[in-house]
């Protein structure tokens, strides 16, 4: 019935065997200082179990305490994680789905006690600290070690998060980079260090893949637009990145009445990464409440992205791709966003999100596993 969405896709020599990907989605499911727990394990494999060609994990810190966002966030800093992550990775392989480690630093929006960021730019009542040019040295290396680590443990990709606001996000915005050296000022120059870091991973990376969670709009009024964005997509593209996942907004604008209004549109995020497609090299994954097969076929076939990118769609439901292949959709559990995102309130008072349109017996396993 969906003949773009369900055909193969192959990039940087793995074959996708459909055009569905899982986009990260922090759940609180690890363990207590980042450990691969075992709900973090049987989540990840529902989310393989359903047909979905690869599975892209939430961010795991490349620098833990200062770039983790909670103290829940996945590690990749440290070998002492490396069997979980090793478990990690075949656990989404054994299920048919390609694994790839989205790594991370949280930037100014970390849980550490004393947060850094390329400029001491006030972020919801904290002033972070600016990174000294040995520290971005560090961290740049940083990023290095945790693809290393990600690879040796057998995941087939990794992807760099420049998205969300996040520390790559907040070197490339004019509102949040103020720097007058070599990492700030003109887009040239904002964009030198998240260039860097692609550059420095694909090089350790050898031919695996490296993809990069691409913010294309802040949203804000003196934040990063299309403008600028635009060429350091490009500029990623020609680097190496094998894909561009493609995103909107940060922490500070998620909650502004109009992109709040903006976000119950199906497929709403879907015309930034036509606008970043035209421009790249790259295949482009899309996301943004796809929820229904026809609108992710119609994001396909309208050339506006490559790839679709699910995530709370496929939380809510795992068997998202068989019941759509098998014109099931009428059997689907939606995320519906008229429960007034309780998962997401759950993660906000530090607690794991559960799904209220789960089955009670859904529900009832997950918490046992986390309790």
């Amino acid at each position: 019935m969906y003949t773009t969405l369900f055909s193969p896709l192959e990039i940087a020599g793995k074959t996708l065997k459909n055009r569905i990907t899982m986009a990260p989605l922090y759940l609180g499911y690890a363990g207590e200082g980042g450990t691969v727990s075992p709900l973090l394990l049987e989540h990840y494999r529902l989310m393989a179990s359903g047909g979905v060609s690869m599975i892209t994990v939430e961010n795991a810190t490349v620098d833990h305490p200062a770039g983790s966002g909670s103290n829940r966030t996945i590690r990749a800093d440290t070998d002492e994680n490396l069997p979980g992550l090793e478990k990690l990775a075949a656990t989404i392989k054994n299920e048919g789905a390609l694994a790839c480690l989205q790594i991370n630093h949280a930037g100014r929006f970390a849980g550490a006690q004393e947060a850094v960021a390329p400029s001491e730019v006030n972020t919801f009542g904290r002033t972070p600290r600016a990174l000294t040019l040995e520290e971005i040295e560090e961290i740049r290396n940083s990023f290095v070690r945790a693809a290393q680590r990600a690879f040796k443990a057998g995941f087939d990709m990794v992807e760099l998060h420049g998205g969300t606001g996040y520390l790559l996000a907040q070197f490339a915005s004019p509102r949040t980079n103020k720097r007058k050296d070599y990492y700030g000022g003109s887009l040239e120059k904002r964009m030198r260090f998240p260039l860097e870091v692609m550059q420095a991973v694909r090089e350790a990376a050898g031919n695996k893949p490296v993809g990069y969670r691409f913010l294309a709009d802040e949203w804000l009024p003196d934040g990063l637009t299309l403008e600028e964005s635009g060429p350091l997509a490009s500029r990623l593209s020609d680097a190496g990145a094998a894909y561009l996942s493609v995103m909107g907004g940060t922490y500070e604008s998620f909650s502004m009445p109009e992109v709040i209004k903006a976000t119950k549109k199906p497929g709403y995020m879907a015309d930034l990464a036509g606008e970043i497609r035209d421009q790249v090299r790259v295949p482009v994954i899309a996301a943004g409440r796809i929820a229904l097969g026809h609108v992710a076929e119609e994001v396909l076939s309208s050339g506006r992205a490559d790839l679709v990118g699910l995530a709370r769609v496929l939380w809510a439901d795992p068997e998202w791709p068989e019941k759509v292949r098998q014109d099931r959709e009428d059997d689907l559990v939606i995320c519906d966003p008229g429960c007034r995102d309780v998962c997401m309130q759950l993660v906000m008072q530090g607690k794991p999100a559960f799904c209220p349109n789960w089955s009670p017996q859904k529900s009832r396993r997950l918490k046992d596993l986390y309790e």
